[in-house]
């Protein structure tokens, strides 16, 4: 029986090649995006389904679980994988507004939170559901206070913090769904070139998307509530 995955923001970098690979193993994969004319372009040229999502508009999550339901009856895979920078502009946190957080946290926290919600009815029907969230290394409160990582010199509040917050979300979920087949992880890409830090990534959106499809894909047998990256688990 051939998976029927979702994939948020989909339409370009990391998420569109996720749709691409999971593709090319012969999954259905739906590319969800807020534009619609550029996310019906994206599925138009990889020969996919396209659906309507604005992860920040629960009207339009609930509008995409509904479709789903109507064309599959049910969800293998989902891939949170929406998410924006918020600028990642140097400014000091106390340089910041609140509006300024709040317009992260909307993406990258509390929409992780409404599609999860609405897709997870569809997830339980599944033999092998897979939650694959987008997280960062730079969501490592370990790495944070290291002197020894360059990574302890970006620090965007907004960002940053927002993916600490979506690393225990996705912990959250591993423990209510640990009885069940469906296994939640989040997954860093690495510093991959895409729009969100204006393409100065060192990495290819297609390399980035490698690890997302292999936990997207894992056994039976595979971890569930990890934050991993390609060469193993990242620090909490």
């Amino acid at each position: 029986m051939t998976k029927i995955a979702l994939i948020t923001g989909a339409n370009k970098g990391i998420g569109y090649e996720t749709a691409r690979l999971l593709a090319g193993q012969g999954v259905t994969a739906v590319v969800a995006a807020r534009d619609e004319e550029r996310g019906r372009a994206a599925a138009g040229r990889l020969g996919l389904p396209y659906v309507h999502l604005d992860v920040t508009d629960e009207a339009s999550v609930t509008a995409a679980a509904k479709w789903v339901e109507a064309e599959y009856g049910r969800l293998d895979i989902l891939v949170n994988n929406a998410g924006i920078g918020g600028g990642m502009t140097a400014l000091q946190p106390s340089a910041l507004t609140t509006a300024q957080v709040k317009e992260v946290y909307e993406t990258n926290v509390f929409g992780v939170v409404t599609v999860t919600n609405a897709m997870l009815p569809l997830l339980r029907r599944s033999a092998s559901g897979r939650i694959v969230n987008l997280s960062s290394e730079l969501g490592s409160l370990a790495i944070a206070v290291d002197p020894a990582t360059p990574f302890r010199s970006f620090n965007h509040l907004p960002y940053n913090s927002s993916k600490t917050a979506l690393n225990m979300i996705t912990v959250c979920y591993a423990k209510e769904l640990e009885d069940t087949p469906i296994k939640v992880n989040a997954v860093s890409p690495g510093y991959c070139a895409t729009d969100l830090n204006e393409n100065t990534g060192v990495l290819t959106p297609e390399q980035g998307a490698a690890v997302v499809v292999r936990f997207a894909t894992i056994d039976a047998d595979g971890p569930t509530g990890t934050h991993v990256y390609e060469d193993g688990v990242v620090a909490w």
